[in-house]
């Protein structure tokens, strides 16, 4: 982490606004309040954040509705949701909207500094570029359906790529279950939760034959799994 990231906290319960604040303020960032929806692309205009904290249900515009608009008007700034609405977890983790994590209320202070730590690391990787010392990246060839670990053929199944194709599409986004199905099955047929986690064992074999010391995909306890690049 840098010295002092600043961090945007859109919130409109004051007391977890301040719980928060303090917490990121004796955690070494800086960090700016704001409690209205209306009032968060004008503040992006003339100011500079590295990550955004932002509440689903905002006064003024919502928290979905800015989520999108940033993502148009700058699209590697990362946001992390808040929410206390677990029914709109999926459309939090749906790939038309782009959010990097997502945090459910109540949640520990400690649990929000510890994302966005996370977060931030993740987005710093992915814009250094790779150096000669580095480890070959992880490349998918469309046309020919295969994944490449530098030269390296992993071998993968058509049901294998295109997990992988979903998961790598959206780094540190975390994918239910039931979305990697749709992904994988266009068809819609039935199978069940099981098959996914199969699935993912698979893969998870094939690429650590390559690179026993990496895990670039990960489980989230009772979520789903998420495409995390090394950090």
């Amino acid at each position: 982490m840098n010295d002092r990231d600043s961090i945007l906290i859109v919130e409109d319960e004051p007391k977890i606004a301040r719980l928060v604040t303090d917490y990121l303020d004796n955690s070494g960032f800086q960090s700016h309040h704001i409690d209205h929806g209306d009032q968060v692309m004008a503040w992006l205009q003339d100011q500079q954040c590295d990550l955004m904290l932002l509440d689903l249900m905002l006064p003024g515009i919502d928290g979905l509705t800015l989520c999108r608009m940033i993502r148009e008007r700058w699209p590697r700034l990362p946001v992390i949701m808040l929410t206390a609405k677990v029914e709109e977890v999926d459309r939090l983790l749906g790939l038309e909207l782009g959010a990097d994590d997502y945090i459910c209320k109540p949640f520990s202070p400690r649990e929000v500094v510890a994302r966005i730590k996370a977060v931030l690391r993740r987005s710093r990787v992915a814009d250094t570029p790779e150096t000669s010392d580095s480890q070959p990246p992880l490349t998918l060839d469309d046309d020919g359906w295969r994944a490449l670990a530098g030269s390296q053929d992993l071998g993968l199944t058509a049901v294998e790529f295109q997990l992988l194709k979903v998961l790598m599409n959206a780094p540190g986004r975390i994918f239910s279950r039931d979305q990697l199905m749709d992904h994988m099955y266009r068809d819609h047929r039935i199978v069940s939760e099981r098959t996914v986690d199969s699935h993912i064992k698979k893969l998870r074999r094939k690429i650590a034959d390559i690179w026993p010391e990496r895990e670039i995909i990960r489980s989230v306890y009772g979520v789903g799994y998420k495409y995390q690049p090394e950090e």
